[in-house]
């Protein structure tokens, strides 16, 4: 398999699996090592103390190479070290063999075991197995035809071949386990990339799912407002009609009466107004086209929309406003700035509901580019939202406040104008600390 991120999660593996295997076989020879040192009294009973030292340099030898792969430096640079807890018994069984100057030593044994433990506890390349294999049958054809008066006979054509054999064997064998475990990690690296993929098929499906439900809500809100916004507008002319005709009659009053007749057509007119509000914000859902987009600049739209707001929070909120130099979403501006001002409203209105002490009422503006996207955050230090809530905010007509402060369209038209503009609106919180909504918008068409 030639798949790039395969071959980097296989090399890792092979690199866990050569310091684990390189640990087991480094306290695996250090006891063996002491262990055949009983062999050394009834074989060589006059070099038993000679080899006993050596023996015990290898095993102080071979504990540092333990601790050295345990250690967390030694663990990130094993390949120093790779290859020392198979060299240095090797190396001083050789040396035992040279140095009783006996080319018959049933200490040859101790190589044909070195081979096995290298094909077995080593999860080295062929090439690596064959090169140390080769190693120690040569090695021990040097060190026999060096001794003293030595020269070619059965015995060592005898241990030769076994030797030969051993490395054959471990070789080959080595080669095929290395086959097996390439492939069942293979195997356990699909399996394992189905299951991720099926993971995010499933939260895909679930996110669809929502969204799915979220445009039908609106598509049925759309329908709806249409036919409400056509049953208000008519009474709600000749309302504003009335309204007029009124304000000329106010003049023929007594001076007595006109203040408060002034006063209650002020009432009717906010009244007026306030429907008036509702009905544009109906509006949006009964004409859903986001208009033309265009690469819109995110400061003076936040500029704008603070305008708009001023006599809300000036000398009341601290603002903060922290946008990317030149930093463009690709929206419509009008929507943007609606999109905008709703947040931010609600934000203010949250605010007083906090009780701050010593503290002051907050907003921060950010803006950020990352990864091509365009994000847009703003965030109060008010109340937050309870969790109960989360998952129904952008739903029309639902709210938290009080009869009378709002009909519960603001996100839900914030929601819509945000997906018909390509982009997607998030919100983090913290009861009690913080609300945080964030917009993400591509920054070109």
């Amino acid at each position: 398999m030639n798949n790039p991120e395969f071959q980097k999660a296989y090399a890792a593996q092979n690199r866990r699996d050569q310091i684990y295997y390189s640990t087991l076989a480094t306290a695996l020879s250090i006891i063996l090592n002491l262990s055949c040192g009983v062999m050394d009294h009834f074989m060589y009973p006059a070099l038993a103390g000679l080899f006993f030292q050596v023996r015990l340099a290898s095993v102080l030898l071979l504990a540092l190479v333990w601790v050295w792969f345990k250690s967390p430096w030694g663990n990130a640079h094993h390949r120093i070290f790779g290859a020392t807890w198979y060299a240095i018994p090797l190396v001083m069984i050789l040396w035992m063999i040279y140095a009783a100057h006996d080319p018959y030593s049933p200490y040859y044994a101790g190589l044909n075991i070195i081979l096995l433990a290298v094909g077995l506890l080593s999860p080295w390349t062929f090439r690596q197995n064959l090169i140390s294999a080769a190693l120690v049958v040569v090695m021990y054809v040097v060190i026999d035809l060096s001794s003293d008066g030595y020269v070619l006979d059965r015995y060592l054509v005898n241990n030769t071949t076994f030797l030969s054999l051993t490395a054959v064997i471990v070789v080959f064998g080595s080669l095929a386990n290395a086959r097996r475990r390439r492939r069942e990690f293979e195997l356990q690296w699909k399996l394992d990339q189905s299951h991720r993929e099926i993971a995010a098929s499933l939260q895909q499906l679930k996110e669809n799912e929502l969204h799915l439900v979220q445009s039908e809500k609106m598509a049925s809100l759309g329908r709806m407002s249409a036919g409400i916004i056509h049953e208000i507008n008519n009474p709600l002319n000749f309302a504003t009609t009335g309204l007029y005709t009124l304000r000329h009659k106010e003049k023929s009053l007594p001076p007595d009466q006109q203040s408060e007749f002034a006063e209650v057509l002020q009432d009717v007119e906010e009244g007026l107004n306030r429907v008036r509000t509702i009905v544009a914000d109906l509006r949006t859902f009964s004409h859903p086209d986001g208009g033309h987009r265009d690469e819109v600049e995110v400061a003076p739209a936040v500029a704008l929309a603070l305008r708009f707001l001023s006599n809300e929070w000036r000398g009341r909120v601290q603002i903060d406003t922290n946008i990317a130099a030149q930093q463009t979403v690709f929206v419509n501006q009008n929507k943007l700035v609606h999109v905008l001002v709703n947040l931010l409203q609600n934000s203010l209105d949250a605010l007083k509901t906090k009780n701050f002490g010593d503290g002051q009422p907050a907003i921060q503006i950010t803006g950020r580019v990352e990864d091509g996207r365009s994000l847009l955050s703003i965030r109060d230090n008010g109340p937050g939202i309870d969790a109960e809530h989360l998952d129904k905010i952008f739903e029309p007509f639902y709210t938290t406040k009080e009869v009378g402060k709002g009909m519960g369209l603001g996100l839900s038209i914030c929601h819509r104008i945000v997906r018909e503009n390509g982009g997607t609106i998030s919100v983090q919180t913290e009861p009690g600390r913080f609300c945080e909504f964030t917009l993400e918008f591509s920054r070109k068409g």
